[in-house]
């Protein structure tokens, strides 16, 4: 699933009229844990993700997210492919913070900073390697050690990475900005850059928070907000906290529809998750030889 053709997938599921996504069913398990059911279909393919989030998992060498995604071919009712669910998560997650970025970032090039340096990280970086040919990126996160690993990981990629302590030592020379934390409190302050891009990817419930509320508050007052889908208006904490309604703001959908105009000032794209997105790399998945 290559970060640009599976953007390009998102961006055409949001376009497809057949594509059917009831909403999700989440499940709250003891310790903060959550068992999501994700099912969405279209004329050809019909999946459902089954995933478990387990926050405390954090720091053990465990991942947060688990489990599958189960495809299956509508015409037959046959399983077509049986996929990894954190693999899926991760790319989708990038690959469409990827579509947002190509249409509303001012700056695209870069430089980077990635607030978190876990599965979400590593693959908002190479998205945006790939997808953007972003080439100089600042990592922070909760230890310095891992955001040095990934750093390792630009660097095998071909391009200059530097870990920081705090991402207010280089987050007001970064016009792209991408937040993935477990989301257990906030990581990001201002100022930021004038004409920035920031994706906050890792608040997806309304007791997770990414971004200091008034930053988010900021945000909205001076640029634009721009949510995944409709359903952030009552799962995007960093919003929620904020006293944002999320509702007054345009959806990616909405925002693909409509003719790219160059963007001024900031912009937040807040994202939340969404069975579409699954079905994008779903398509994908079984669409190759």
């Amino acid at each position: 699933m290559p970060y640009g053709q599976l953007a390009d997938e998102v961006a055409a599921v949001v376009c497809d009229p057949a594509v059917r996504v009831p909403e999700r069913q989440v499940l709250s398990l003891p310790g903060g844990a959550s068992l999501f059911v994700m099912p969405a279909s279209d004329e050809r393919v019909a999946m459902t993700k089954l995933i478990t989030f387990t926050p405390a998992n954090a720091g053990t060498g465990r991942p947060s997210i688990q489990g599958d995604v189960l495809v299956f071919d509508v015409a037959t009712g046959e399983r077509t492919a049986l996929l990894d669910g954190p693999t899926l998560t991760a790319r989708r997650t990038a690959a469409v913070s990827l579509l947002a970025a190509r249409r509303l970032a001012a700056l695209p090039q870069g430089p980077m900073l990635i607030v978190g340096a876990g599965v979400q990280g590593r693959a908002h970086l190479e998205a945006f390697a790939q997808g953007l040919g972003v080439r100089e990126f600042f990592i922070a996160s909760r230890t310095l050690a891992g955001a040095q690993s990934l750093a390792d990981h630009a660097a095998s990629l071909g391009c200059t990475a530097q870990a920081v302590a705090d991402p207010a030592q280089v987050q007001a020379l970064c016009p792209l900005v991408v937040t993935c934390t477990p989301a257990h409190a906030v990581v990001l302050q201002g100022p930021l850059h004038p004409q920035v891009w920031l994706g906050a990817v890792g608040a997806f419930k309304p007791s997770m928070i990414e971004l200091d509320p008034e930053l988010t508050r900021q945000l909205a007052r001076d640029g634009r907000v721009v949510v995944d889908t409709q359903e952030a208006s009552h799962e995007a904490g960093d919003l929620i906290q904020a006293g944002i309604n999320a509702t007054q703001w345009q959806t990616l959908a909405q925002m693909l529809a409509q003719e790219a105009k160059p963007t001024q000032g900031p912009v937040l794209f807040k994202s939340c998750g969404w069975a579409g997105w699954d079905l994008a790399a779903a398509r994908l998945a079984t669409s190759q030889p």
